[in-house]
């Protein structure tokens, strides 16, 4: 495999007509133009960051592979969703801990939209088990979690984002110090950066420089849930 020398021109042309077509007629004709433009440039982007992800923690996996790997599938889940377009119009890399089994798991990630390309990292909606873990870590710990969102890097350059409940949790301090993170339904980080960004081999430093950024974050919630980092 070649090495990632950035992603095509036409790749962010080509995702804002797959969103203002998204048909099966039209993907199907443009199949060839996905692989060239999209899959075979991430499949290269995930082999390369391999070595680099390593060197942050080796408990995090890029599985450079068409299906079943890091890069997330084309084809939206359509079954309980009320949009019925068949295609996600972004590109979406995911690098879970290898002791998680789906999307739910501690993760890095990239996503790359036009005029919407971020560096995440984190855990999407936690199943019950795992959020219980990390709002009783947060209680208990609450020193070490406001050190990691302070960490420089990651105050400057991440926001937290996702869902939150209303109100706190039932069995957790309404007048905890923290009261606002126990609500949190999500535990994600973002950083956005220029769409520009993603033609240059230089978005492989881009990425990991991010992952290292959100490295205490990443390790609190990894201690909270009991996996090694």
């Amino acid at each position: 495999m070649d090495e990632f020398q950035g992603f095509p021109g036409q790749c962010l042309p080509f995702l804002t007509q797959l969103n203002a077509n998204n048909h099966r007629e039209w993907f199907n004709q443009r199949k060839a133009a996905y692989e060239t433009l999209i899959r075979e440039p991430a499949l290269t982007f995930i082999s390369d960051v391999a070595p680099l992800l390593g060197k942050i923690s080796p408990h995090f996996d890029a599985i450079a592979k068409k299906s079943g790997g890091s890069l997330m599938r084309v084809y939206r889940d359509t079954r309980y969703s009320k949009d019925k377009t068949p295609y996600k119009t972004n590109i979406g890399i995911q690098f879970r801990h290898r002791f998680g089994k789906d999307v739910h798991a501690p993760g890095f990630y990239l996503h790359i939209e036009p005029g919407n390309c971020f560096i995440g990292a984190g855990i999407w909606r936690p199943d019950a088990t795992a959020v219980s873990k990390i709002r009783d870590f947060l209680v208990d710990n609450p020193a070490a979690w406001r050190k990691a969102k302070a960490h420089p890097p990651f105050r400057k350059h991440f926001v937290l984002t996702g869902e939150s409940l209303q109100r706190p949790p039932r069995g957790y301090p309404r007048e905890h110090e923290l009261s606002e993170d126990l609500k949190r339904k999500d535990f994600i980080a973002c950083r956005a950066f220029d769409d520009e960004a993603i033609g240059d081999r230089a978005l492989l430093q881009l990425v990991i420089g991010g992952f290292q950024q959100s490295d205490p974050f990443m390790r609190y919630l990894c201690t909270a849930l009991e996996l090694p980092y």
